[in-house]
């Protein structure tokens, strides 16, 4: 089965976008007046290791924590409908409604295009897996019992949303797998500038890569099989070295089953973001949160491309919010983002997995979950019906 990939074509802009630095870009900015990066290395040394923290440690018993399930992948479910099961923090397996197709027999049932978003299965998430945070708990499966998917989808290269060896065993070691059951090559779609790195590090090769801009659409077919994929913004940065910082562009996704299907089925992941920065100057004068400035790029997400049927926002890894607000949600602020993207049903992610190191020193892993639902539920919205949780390993269906 031959995979196509098709941009959509669009205005080019007169000016550079605000996002870029320089033209072409060699790096990339935030161009919001909600990110406000005001703290210096040192101050980050001293949040580390300073006498403010909280550490509170993972329950070896795992009372508290999310629950592990192994996963069916929506056996079961219907066709018609998006199939979303979570890996683990930020990593999700995404089937999209399938269409009817002639290909399709009892023996090989017609499937939607699977999309695996922000793969990671290593047990430490740092360079060569020597150092970084480690995973507190486990992948409800192994990479060889995932399903083949047709793409993967990389919202920036940060270790704990891009894990080089799942790359490397996606593309390399299952290719014998995707022949024999007639598959295209692995395509990957990626920020731009993001392309070397998956050429030279993983041995992909170029024409398997696909580098998108913020709001580049492009449609990928496969088999009577056509899925449109949109590279959105977020508010994050990107790292993978000590040289290259925000040298890669980093981005949310919508996968849509087609913007002129009156059975429109759409999915809004977020991938890491921020929504507003909390300064120790808006701390200190007593500033309300609410006044501060928030990313408008939600609100554009959702009125281009909402409602979306389901949406994947990041709950945890928020505290210090002097530190982190400017790059990570808090649950609050995915309450608002789910408002904003115009959400029917959303599902929190980026928690209950994996620690980071500054919110390792303030966070309790059993409080994101709980302030989820709570935010959600202050601001009116029913828990199971509009935002919920799921089990690592469990299938959300909508």
């Amino acid at each position: 089965m031959e995979l196509t990939v098709t941009k959509i074509p669009r205005d080019t802009p007169k000016e550079p976008p605000s996002h870029w630095l320089g033209s072409p870009p060699t790096g990339f900015r935030n161009p919001w007046p909600s990110f406000r990066h005001k703290f210096s290395a040192m101050q980050m040394l001293k949040l580390r290791f300073g006498s403010g923290r909280n550490f509170v440690p993972v329950p070896e018993n795992r009372e508290g924590l999310v629950s592990i399930q192994n996963p069916d992948w929506g056996e079961g479910a219907k066709s018609d409908q998006i199939k979303a099961t979570w890996i683990g923090h930020s990593s999700f397996l995404i089937e999209m409604p399938a269409e009817p197709s002639t290909e399709s027999t009892e023996a090989t049932p017609c499937r939607g295009l699977r999309f695996l978003m922000d793969p990671v299965f290593c047990e430490r998430m740092g360079p060569g897996q020597l150092v970084g945070p480690k995973r507190f708990s486990p992948t409800p499966c192994t990479l060889d019992e995932l399903p083949l998917v047709d793409a993967l989808c990389i919202s920036h290269n940060h270790y704990d949303h891009l894990d080089i060896d799942a790359v490397k065993q996606l593309y390399v070691d299952k290719q014998q797998n995707r022949v024999a059951a007639g598959m295209a090559p692995l395509q990957i779609f990626c920020g731009l500038n993001s392309k070397p790195w998956f050429v030279n590090h993983c041995g992909v090769k170029p024409e398997h890569v696909t580098e998108i801009d913020w709001w580049d659409e492009v449609d990928v077919s496969v088999s009577g099989q056509t899925v449109r994929l949109v590279c959105t913004p977020s508010q994050h940065n990107s790292r993978r070295s000590a040289g290259d910082l925000d040298h890669m562009l980093w981005c949310s996704f919508v996968v849509t089953t087609g913007s002129d299907s009156t059975e429109k089925k759409s999915v809004y992941f977020a991938g890491d973001t921020g929504y507003r920065s909390i300064t120790d100057e808006d701390v200190s004068a007593g500033t309300p949160i609410e006044d501060l400035p928030h990313c408008p790029a939600f609100s554009e997400i959702g009125s281009k491309y909402g409602p979306f049927s389901l949406a994947l926002l990041p709950i945890g890894c928020y505290t210090p919010r002097t530190q982190l607000s400017c790059v990570h949600c808090s649950p609050e602020d995915a309450v608002s983002v789910h408002f904003d993207v115009r959400s029917q049903l959303s599902v929190g992610m980026h928690y209950g997995t994996v620690r980071g190191g500054i919110s390792a020193q303030y966070e309790d892993v059993r409080e994101p979950p709980q302030l989820w639902r709570k935010a959600g539920e202050a601001r009116g919205l029913v828990w199971d019906k509009d935002f919920r949780l799921c089990n690592i390993g469990e299938t959300v269906v909508v």
